[in-house]
């Protein structure tokens, strides 16, 4: 059965229930719809008792996921008296019956905290389907609700493996810069210095800062945004590059010193590193033992002509060696 037919016969426009036309809307919006559907709810929605309509059902709909979810009979949240009209509910009900689908975890309202310390990764399960693996020193801020999936990163790395949901994609927010996805596996970093997206498989958008064209990229490709120069790099990886944070090493090649000391800091998170401009550009191959970042330090002078000296405040600077 073809459930956009079934949903047209609700016929939105010969229906004399503003709630049933609030649901016959919800439901062409939870389909593809076409310019001119999307023209017509616009109009639609301009008049303030319609717009009303929706938010309520809107708000309706996601109880019932929460009350399915929770498998075990729940008394229905307190609310006012006219978000719970007998037309709304009987709407709600209907709208199931043609949509036929399960209100389970892809619809489930989700927040939470996650904060991780100096050493070590965490690794978790999200209530839609997603696996998230989140790097030391990191904070993140979960946000999930019916119409999208949020995760805000305040600081650090996270690597996810997204559960593909086209009705509700998931964003990344680091700052002014934002990653948009629907199912793929992709890794980000906020550091100091900059923000790293890196994608294992599928696609991703890219915005850097809200003004800059979107950045598309694809499986095995990373894109580097420095903050100050507000410049973004982009490069090709193998496969294994992509979050091999995970394993506790991490593999580099040809890598600008000044962005591998950025992801450097991410471990040394009490000890500041800072570049001399001087030499913030030269490239550098190696690997990293996350759990001892100083040997990759206490190595460099052998790498590149460069030297590491630690001033009186604690801040170890890397300057020419000569």
């Amino acid at each position: 059965m073809n459930r956009l037919s079934d949903i047209d016969a609700l016929d939105i426009e010969a229906s004399d229930s503003i709630d049933a036309q609030a649901a016959s809307w919800f439901a062409r919006n939870c389909n593809e719809a076409s310019r001119a559907d999307r023209k017509a709810f616009a109009a639609w929605q301009a008049v303030p008792a319609h717009a009303r309509a929706y938010a309520e059902f809107e708000q309706l709909w996601a109880d019932l996921a929460q009350l399915q979810q929770l498998n075990k009979p729940v008394p229905l949240p307190q609310r006012k008296p006219s978000l719970w009209r007998p037309a709304l509910a009987v709407a709600a009900a209907l709208l199931c019956a043609v949509l036929a689908t399960p209100l389970g975890a892809p619809r489930e309202l989700y927040h939470t905290q996650i904060a991780t310390q100096a050493k070590g990764m965490r690794m978790l399960n999200l209530p839609d389907g997603s696996s998230l693996y989140v790097n030391a020193n990191t904070r993140i801020r979960v946000d999930f609700n019916a119409h999208q999936r949020i995760l805000h990163l305040d600081k650090g790395q996270l690597y996810i493996e997204v559960a593909a949901d086209k009705e509700r994609p998931l964003y990344v927010q680091a700052g002014e810069s934002n990653v948009r996805v629907v199912g793929t596996r992709f890794d980000v970093r906020r550091g100091q210095q900059q923000l790293v997206v890196s994608v294992a498989h599928g696609q991703v958008a890219f915005e850097t800062d809200g003004k800059s064209p979107v950045t598309l990229l694809g499986a095995r490709q990373r894109a580097a945004y420095n903050y100050a120069k507000g410049t973004l790099q982009q490069q090709t990886l193998s496969a294994e590059e992509v979050a091999d944070w995970r394993s506790g090493h991490l593999s580099f090649r040809n890598r600008e010193l000044a962005g591998l000391v950025d992801e450097l800091s991410l471990y040394r998170p009490q000890q500041p590193l800072q570049v001399n401009k001087a030499v913030a550009q030269l490239k550098v191959s190696g690997n990293l033992d996350v759990n001892d970042p100083d040997a990759l330090l206490n190595a460099l002078p052998a790498l590149l002509p460069v030297k590491t000296v630690v001033s009186a405040d604690g801040i170890m600077r890397i300057e020419p060696s000569k």
